[in-house]
């Protein structure tokens, strides 16, 4: 019990200013400390309660929810919902869980107060970037007062578990995910933005929670989600977007991590993107490291190409992340007659495309208007006739209930 106290007495200093009730918060976790609990409804204890004495100290830390706190106003504050770009305006709600290495089973989550968390100067993701990060959005669905629509999230869950098994991580289950998104959806349902103004955009974070001095994997794990109401991802909105070919930088090398969603991934880019915003460019096309030759992805999306007709994308072989959306977007291509060709895409084949477009959840399908490489500007076909406008049509109609869905695809909040 004293050993508790004094767990709680630390975590009680740690409150940041930010808690909803630093007094209520203590009593909960002095609670579930002493009366045998872990502070987080359902966790699994391990062996001397060293982890029961951990959960309890971040919870205490974490924004307290309170059942007064939920509100059940269905307007997003003073949201400009005309004019919302793709920026971070902070919600209500996140959601939480949390396992041990050890155990390697996830606790049952509970959603907090939007807000920071406290990790150990010595986490596995700050030291060794030991994390992995998934992206999804929810809609409101047509005609149907206080409904949400998700676009595939079972699909997000699975790539996340491959993901960790690269990174040597738990992960959730695919029904623990799909129910962590749902709850966070619900509880900022407020800020879902009107029919046809945006989405609610969802980041799953999966993070090496626990301290570690060593080259290991990081001995605690942390699921969180949170989100943001969002409009479109570029600045050109839905107007055709200019990209340029990096030679130099390369994003993924063979054997690496590229075909996973890890954080580690995309930091490095960030020299390269800024480089090409400076010069007028919307963002960066990158080539394989190898041969530097065939196209692999942008900064944040995957590209296709169309040319007499056969739509061709660069296969994922490790290198490059397989999209949710690019696999969507494939199987409606074919449903509309084209040949979809998966496999390698050289600079010769992007220059002497008819049509270019990049597709990813932030991104949808987005026309490309150029691609310069070494100073040469080419450009390709876009407007309304284009396929790229077809699928964006047919696939926003889909994930916004506006069309019937007839694969199965999205999944309903009520």
């Amino acid at each position: 019990m004293a050993a508790a106290a004094a767990a709680a007495s630390s975590a009680k200093r740690a409150l940041l200013p930010w808690a909803r009730d630093a007094h209520h918060a203590l009593a909960r976790a002095l609670q579930g400390c002493g009366g045998g609990g872990l502070g987080l409804r359902g966790a699994l204890p391990t062996a001397g309660g060293r982890w029961s004495l951990l959960q309890c100290r971040w919870r205490s830390s974490l924004p307290q929810l309170d059942s007064a706190d939920r509100s059940d106003e269905e307007s997003g504050g003073e949201i400009d919902w005309d004019n919302l770009g793709f920026g971070l305006t902070p919600t209500d709600y996140m959601y939480v869980m949390r396992c041990s290495l050890e155990d390697g089973v996830f606790s049952r989550g509970e959603l907090s107060r939007y807000g920071n968390i406290e990790l150990s100067p010595s986490s596995g993701v700050i030291n060794y970037g030991q994390g992995l990060f998934e992206g999804l959005k929810a809609y409101r669905a047509a005609n149907q007062q206080g409904s949400y629509m998700l676009f595939r999230p079972e699909e997000n869950a699975r790539r996340m578990q491959h993901g960790a098994e690269r990174m040597c991580m738990p992960s959730p289950s695919v029904e623990q995910f799909v129910h962590a998104v749902k709850q966070t959806v619900l509880a900022n349902r407020r800020w879902v933005p009107p029919q046809g103004k945006g989405a609610l955009y969802i980041r799953p974070l999966l993070i090496g929670s626990g301290p570690i001095l060593g080259l290991a994997p990081a001995p605690e794990y942390t699921f969180l989600i949170y989100a943001a109401p969002v409009g479109t991802y570029f600045k050109e909105g839905l107007a055709p977007i200019n990209l340029v070919v990096e030679d130099s930088i390369h994003r993924a090398m063979p054997g690496g991590t590229g075909g996973v969603k890890t954080i580690t991934n995309y930091a490095p880019v960030l020299k390269a993107q800024m480089d090409a915003k400076s010069r007028g460019f919307t963002d960066v096309l990158y080539l394989d490291a190898v041969h530097k030759t065939y196209l692999e992805e942008a900064s944040s999306c995957n590209l296709f190409i169309v040319k007499d007709g056969v739509v061709a994308t660069p296969a994922t072989v490790g290198t490059i992340l397989p999209g949710i959306t690019r696999k969507s977007v494939i199987e409606l291509a074919r449903d509309r007659g084209y040949q979809v060709e998966e496999r390698l895409v050289s600079i010769d084949d992007l220059v002497g495309a008819d049509e270019v477009f990049c597709t990813g959840t932030a991104v949808v399908v987005a026309p490309v208007s150029s691609v310069t490489y070494h100073g040469q500007r080419y450009e390709f076909r876009t407007g309304h006739d284009t396929l790229s406008q077809a699928l964006h049509t047919t696939l926003t109609s889909i994930q916004m209930g506006l069309a019937e869905d007839k694969k199965g695809w999205t999944v309903a909040i009520d």
